[in-house]
């Protein structure tokens, strides 16, 4: 299995944080949203799209580590990875004239690795137009615009190679679903910056790296980023103040046989409280069919807490169907 990391880079050249991918294995002022995919254009003519982008796109320096983020309104909200400013003492936000601020930190999602930062005595920014990430297609061109291995500005090219990836971090760590798959090349200190599309449109906010194992951290054409609605929706709760919600199941999960296989259910949690049990393989949760285990990460992720879920599962050969009433991540 290749190693995850997460794209931010170091100012001592190391300090990447590993995770694993789930995929197919077991495992604010208001911006302008567009509804429509964007055409697929010549490779030719992004230096348009390029030129779009590149003032609403940031480098975000904490003096030990260094990422990129996307500007949300003109007077200094700019939204980013959690893991870029988590433990900063202190922020710095150079813009693509050159010209530098500090930026304090508005709020964290830990577990959806968002943060919303404000800079300091800026306005008249150009803040970066979010696209319906839900519209992309695979085979999509994007481009990937940040500030890989410090280098401030840099843009790359590729499309959109998977769409509802499913990242889980290691040690029991928070996954984060429902993420877009991109050639496009994303390297450390990428993070936090825009996935475009070629609209000039931000439709995600890099994340992480896929390396070929743990003594190489580079590109190999596996990366991932945020969706954009699903980091939009966080950005916005977290800049107003409040706090970023995200539904519980309480169960460990495996791929089963045409289904999610459930590995483990949490004493107390709202699968527990259901009746789930070990060893049931779930077909179905509300509208949508499950057929592994990503397809039910992802489907518990796009509800909400408190939500009441029909379940249909396969316990013992028999077809039942059970009510959960999800709960909040603890």
């Amino acid at each position: 299995m290749f190693a995850i990391v997460l794209a931010v880079v170091s100012a001592f050249g190391g300090g990447l944080v590993a995770t694993q991918l789930a995929d197919d294995r077991p495992a604010a002022a208001p911006t302008v949203v567009t509804r429509d995919p964007a055409p697929n254009l010549d490779r030719s003519s992004v230096g348009a799209v390029a030129d779009k982008v590149l003032p609403s796109v940031v480098d975000i320096s904490t003096g030990e580590a260094e990422g990129s983020g996307v500007i949300m309104t003109a007077d200094g909200q700019v939204v980013t990875n959690n893991h870029v400013v988590e433990g900063a003492r202190q922020l710095t936000v150079t813009f693509s004239t050159g010209k530098t601020a500090p930026a304090t930190v508005v709020g964290t999602d830990p577990a959806g690795d968002i943060a919303v930062i404000k800079v300091q005595g800026v306005s008249g920014l150009t803040p970066a137009k979010f696209g319906d990430s839900d519209a992309l297609r695979v085979g999509d061109t994007v481009l990937a615009v940040g500030s890989p291995l410090g280098l401030q500005g840099s843009v790359t090219a590729g499309i959109v190679s998977a769409l509802h990836r499913t990242i889980s971090g290691e040690q029991g760590g928070k996954s984060i679903a429902d993420a877009i798959q991109t050639d496009a090349a994303i390297n450390p200190g990428n993070s936090g910056g825009a996935l475009v599309n070629l609209n000039g449109e931000v439709v995600g906010i890099n994340t992480a790296i896929a390396t070929a194992g743990q003594n190489s951290n580079g590109n190999i054409g596996v990366g991932f980023a945020i969706s954009a609605n699903r980091a939009r929706s966080s950005a916005d709760q977290l800049a107003k103040g409040g706090k970023v919600s995200h539904p519980y199941l309480g169960v460990q999960l495996t791929d089963g046989t045409n289904g999610a296989l459930i590995g483990g259910v949490v004493a107390g949690g709202p699968a527990d409280k259901a009746g789930l049990k070990t060893g049931d393989t779930v077909t179905k949760f509300g509208s949508s069919t499950i057929t592994d285990a990503t397809s039910l990460i992802n489907a518990v992720q796009a509800a909400k807490a408190g939500d009441q879920v029909p379940v249909t599962i396969d316990r013992n050969g028999s077809t039942q169907s059970i009510t959960v009433t999800l709960g909040e991540t603890p």
